[in-house]
């Protein structure tokens, strides 16, 4: 079974990254398809950068450096797993890269933001969930735990 992990380099994004080897640890058969979606370039890195050969340099090296803790997570663990560095809109990007690659699930992470800034800034895993042809698993953040009391003196 082939796995799309979307990566955007925050230590949440890690939890999906745990969470998929878990399920590979545990006998499911298959690889990760690791991916990071840079935005496409403004009007003012347009104006400062014209050649396009440049800018796309620039954002493959920063899709690689954001997925730097996933990969040796990956690598640690000896799983089968490919890389790839895109530019456009995440949801459109995840869902075209879905059919080229034959991938048969998503896992990816979720930031928790609440459902008003959700509805303002819109969800890249609300798109997902609703648009991609293959099932999402949302990996929730990890929540702390609660602290210890204090010994008894």
């Amino acid at each position: 079974m082939k796995m799309l992990l979307p990566l955007d380099g925050s230590a949440l994004s890690l939890n999906e990254v745990h969470f998929a080897l878990r399920l590979l640890s545990s006998g499911l058969q298959g690889e990760l398809l690791l991916v990071n979606v840079q935005a496409p370039a403004n009007l003012y890195e347009i104006i400062n950068q014209p050649d396009p050969a440049l800018r796309e340099q620039v954002n493959q090296e920063a899709g690689l450096h954001a997925m730097e803790s996933a990969l040796a997570l990956v690598r640690a663990a000896g799983v089968s797993f490919e890389t790839l560095v895109v530019t456009g809109s995440p949801s459109t990007a995840l869902l075209e890269l879905i059919e080229l690659h034959g991938c048969e699930l998503v896992v990816m992470g979720t930031h928790g933001a609440g459902p008003l800034r959700s509805a303002w800034e819109g969800s890249v895993a609300q798109d997902m969930l609703h648009l991609s042809p293959v099932p999402v698993l949302l990996v929730k953040p990890d929540v702390p735990d609660e602290e210890d009391p204090l010994p008894e003196a």
